[in-house]
């Protein structure tokens, strides 16, 4: 039913154009009846006669000029770091009774978004990055926000040099969280 009417509207909004290409003879004037009584008004010619608003002729004769402007944005998803990923990440080390321990060291001011291969959350208003190149990175968020609101993987706007940097980019969490980032950490592996 909904493709009957689909195909239908475009032909039904045409008709008004057709009918106005289209001369349509007048119908022939009823005879005059002569017991009928003579008016001495004149009959209304086609100028006097209202005319039907045509929204389709309208629209052709407008002198409105519009403009239109384009933007394009870029959402980027990282998702959770699936476990065989984070298991691998830690498979180099020797196997230990204990399971390795991480320190944050240097700061990082950016970090290209293509190399972002995970997420997972943290402690507190920290988020752990794994990267493509098998490094970690911790992301704190400002205070306000909650590591575990992103459990689900977070949405970035791509900015013109691919990067996600601190200060400038706020992450968004699927349950609509917005939080800027406030420090960007490496993680390495420290031997006890």
């Amino acid at each position: 039913m909904h493709d009957l009417f689909a195909f239908a509207a475009p032909l039904a909004l045409m008709l008004p154009l057709v009918a106005e290409a289209v001369d349509v003879a007048e119908p022939p004037a009823p005879a005059a009846d002569p017991s009928a009584p003579q008016s001495d008004a004149p009959l209304a010619t086609d100028d006097e006669m209202p005319r039907e608003i045509n929204p389709l002729l309208a629209l052709r004769q407008s002198s409105s000029v519009s403009q239109v402007r384009i933007e394009q944005r870029v959402v980027i998803r990282i998702a959770p770091a699936p476990l065989a990923a984070r298991q691998n990440l830690t498979a180099d080390l020797p196997q230990r009774a204990s399971p390795p321990r991480y320190e944050e060291r240097g700061k990082e001011k950016c970090l290209g978004l293509g190399t972002i291969a995970g997420v997972q959350t943290g402690s507190g208003n920290r988020l752990v990055l794994y990267l493509r190149d098998r490094k970690m990175v911790s992301v704190g968020l400002e205070k306000a926000c909650r590591a575990r609101d992103f459990y689900s993987g977070f949405y970035v706007e791509k900015n013109k040099d691919g990067q996600l940097c601190v200060s400038r980019d706020k992450l968004q969490s699927r349950t609509g969280a917005r939080c800027e980032i406030e420090t960007m950490r490496q993680l390495v592996a420290v031997r006890s």
